[in-house]
């Protein structure tokens, strides 16, 4: 009779060793599916961002509809217009936070909107003029006016209705690239040089715009071999 009670014993102990080692395989598992839960829902937002920005990238798209260029006095190109529009599908462009990288035979510089100024036209007289005159004029910044469409204004991109004029004064770009090379805004001194800079005939130009979703557009600028009398080239 002991021995069957001894036996008993036993086997309640190891039905209770059996209870723990199970309820340590819950509480593992259960550890394990909250992680594996919290790890799958970080992946989603990750990948739901991805996505997002993804499509953004590849849908939002700046567009060149037309690119001219003003003849300085002395037969180089010193400032050139480009009139943009938004892709369709594309989500509203900010232009003030857009930048263009301007790279041409001396020159690799990124600018940044500088506002709504032109700065100078044709046959401007540099050695005579000050930068209050001259806008914007300077070899870090290019301004940006609307033409067509009432939605964006100035800055804006919104319908597809929307143009807007791009300006980039590359007399002063060119000129920036002497000296150091440091993209400053161009001193009174550096203005008085200004007539010697700018494109000349044959030169070529790359302008990638890149809007505030990382979307890009490439656009070359080619300048014709001769002017002729013209103020105003297709470029």
């Amino acid at each position: 009779m002991f021995e069957k009670i001894t036996d008993d014993n036993e086997r309640a102990q190891v039905g209770i060793g059996t209870l723990i080692v199970f309820i340590a395989m819950v509480l593992v598992a259960a550890i394990a599916a909250g992680v594996l839960i919290n790890t799958a829902g970080v992946l989603q937002t990750q990948a739901s961002d991805t996505g997002s920005e993804t499509q953004e990238a590849v849908a939002n798209q700046v567009e060149v509809t037309h690119a001219s260029g003003n003849v300085s006095g002395t037969d180089k190109i010193d400032s050139v217009n480009l009139t943009i529009m938004k892709s369709a599908g594309s989500n509203a462009i900010d232009l003030e936070s857009m930048t263009i990288q301007y790279t041409s035979d001396s020159v690799d510089r990124t600018l940044t909107h500088g506002g709504n100024d032109v700065g100078a036209t044709n046959d401007v007289d540099y050695s005579s003029s000050t930068t209050d005159d001259l806008g914007v004029l300077n070899a870090t910044q290019f301004a940006t006016n609307n033409i067509a469409g009432d939605d964006g204004g100035d800055n804006e991109l919104i319908s597809t209705d929307d143009r807007v004029t791009v300006t980039l004064q590359v007399a002063a770009i060119e000129a920036g690239a002497e000296g150091d090379g440091s993209a400053t805004p161009l001193s009174e001194g550096d203005i008085e040089n200004l007539n010697e800079d700018g494109l000349e005939g044959g030169d070529s130009v790359t302008l990638t715009l890149t809007d505030q979703s990382g979307a890009e557009f490439t656009y070359g600028i080619s300048v014709p071999s001769t002017f002729g009398n013209k103020r105003i080239v297709e470029v």
